[in-house]
């Protein structure tokens, strides 16, 4: 049921689940058909968290980054419906274009392979070794080698490749040079298979349906939900606060920031010391800047790609990535056919961004750094598409500070905790029966495919807590 008010809650639920991004919808839904009393607060007025979109002058504008793996198809048919996976459809082209090279990609394993061997002189079975070494890696291995001593052992002294193979990891969900190799190799695993893919119909008619299935199952949803307290006693939940209500429940799984779940809604006191020493050595994530684009009605441009990859910056240089002076930008171009029906052309730039860089800085200072931000972004993108300016009709910004008004995430963290992040995550039920996580943690449980397969595997914990208690 869709409930508009929080007097139209019930008495008790079996599970509250906080937040309404891609793992606690699809943790809802596989409970919902499981039967039981599922309750979905969204803080937000719509769903879908970070997976989201939003209506301005005529246009819809997708928020999130364009494109997810083969994986997302199986995901959504086994969770959700055929329907909703009979949407994903493979994009054409992803694209790059810096000082050290320019490539035109289908982003499967055997173009970019030939684009290893041909472009960048590698020998063909020492790209065969190094792909063979990352689709062995599991989240659970050893997790002493980084990303910069993986390249290291195949591509000693060639930035470039570093380039090719780490930024659209980089700019998807936050990965650096330092983070454990597996949380590089399973990312790219997933996507250097058979290509880049996305919904037909755009991110809005992908949560309606969403929607609709939770509805199907029985799923209370309620938006404009303030999640505030998880009520915890003899060491396990008891219910929930939410909008000032206090409702009861055996398991509230929390789809919010990790590090907001346990310090704002649990409290630091309810956990024992060893985990709270684990907790506080969780670093968050870094966080974006975006600048939606949309054309005047009947304006266009020519194809210039689905995914463009872009950066001034001579070499690859992860910290430049996300600085407030941005050299580094990736575009999602999203062309009518997107929205069958819809003459509407918009650009989405994302500029990976650091929370402190914007955090403090005074009103007005803060307004002329947005606007640089969007004067910059169309001057950088009338090299792709020439006289882009005179196009546009309605152009906006967002920054590390709209991701965390939108989000509540601390510090704006648009991919959730660094890997040390997932481990505390998976240990909550032992410290709190009842209480469970799923989001982005751990970067390998970031992104549309993390987020659902994390939502299932937490689903599936929850169901057995539900029937063994």
């Amino acid at each position: 049921m869709k409930l508009s008010k929080i007097e139209e809650l019930q008495e008790d639920y079996d599970v509250i689940i906080a937040g309404g991004g891609l793992g606690g919808l699809t943790a809802a839904n596989i409970l919902g058909a499981n039967g039981h009393r599922v309750l979905l607060a969204e803080q937000h007025f719509q769903l879908g968290g970070l997976a989201t979109w939003f209506k301005r002058k005529g246009h819809v504008f997708d928020v999130a980054l364009h494109g997810f793996p083969i994986g997302m198809k199986k995901t959504l048919r086994k969770y959700w419906s055929k329907e909703l996976a009979e949407h994903i459809v493979q994009v054409k082209s992803i694209r790059y274009d810096n000082p050290q090279f320019s490539v035109d990609s289908d982003f499967t394993e055997t173009d970019f392979t030939n684009i290893l061997v041909n472009q960048f002189e590698q020998p063909r079975e020492h790209v065969q070794a190094f792909y063979k070494e990352l689709a062995e890696m599991n989240f659970y291995d050893d997790r002493s080698m980084s990303n910069r001593e993986l390249f290291d052992k195949y591509f000693p002294g060639r930035n470039d490749i570093v380039r090719l193979l780490m930024e659209p990891i980089t700019y998807a969900n936050g990965s650096t040079l330092d983070e454990p190799a597996i949380t590089y190799g399973i990312v790219f695993s997933n996507f250097m298979s058979k290509g880049v893919y996305t919904f037909l119909g755009g991110t809005d008619l992908m949560i309606n349906m969403m929607e609709a299935e939770l509805l199907k199952n029985n799923v209370d949803v309620i938006r404009s939900a303030t999640f505030e307290k998880v009520i915890v006693e003899n060491g396990k939940v008891a219910g929930a606060v939410i909008n000032g209500r206090k409702v009861k429940t055996k398991t509230v799984l929390s789809n919010g920031n990790l590090l907001k779940t346990i310090h704002d809604w649990t409290g630091d006191e309810n956990f024992s010391g060893d985990f709270m020493n684990k907790v506080n050595a969780v670093r968050l994530n870094n966080s974006s800047c975006q600048v939606y684009m949309g054309l005047k009605k009947g304006e266009s441009f020519d194809y210039i790609g689905d995914l463009l990859f872009t950066s001034t910056k001579a070499e690859f240089d992860p910290a430049a990535i996300v600085s407030r002076d941005v050299t580094s930008r990736t575009y999602s171009v999203y062309y009518p056919e997107i929205r069958p029906g819809s003459d509407d052309y918009t650009v989405v730039a994302s500029m990976n961004a650091d929370y402190k860089d914007w955090a403090e800085m005074p009103e007005a200072e803060y307004k002329q750094a947005k606007q640089r931000l969007i004067d910059d972004t169309i001057a950088h993108l009338d090299k792709y598409i020439p006289g882009i300016a005179d196009k546009i009709d309605y152009v906006e910004a967002a920054t590390p500070r709209t991701f965390e008004r939108y989000t509540l995430h601390h510090g704006g963290a648009s991919f959730g905790t660094k890997f040390e992040g997932l481990e505390v995550s998976m240990e909550l039920p032992g410290e709190i029966g009842g209480l469970f996580h799923t989001g982005s943690v751990g970067i390998i449980m970031s992104g549309w495919l993390g987020a659902a397969n994390y939502g299932a595997i937490t689903a599936n914990n929850v169901d057995k807590y539900l029937f063994s208690n």
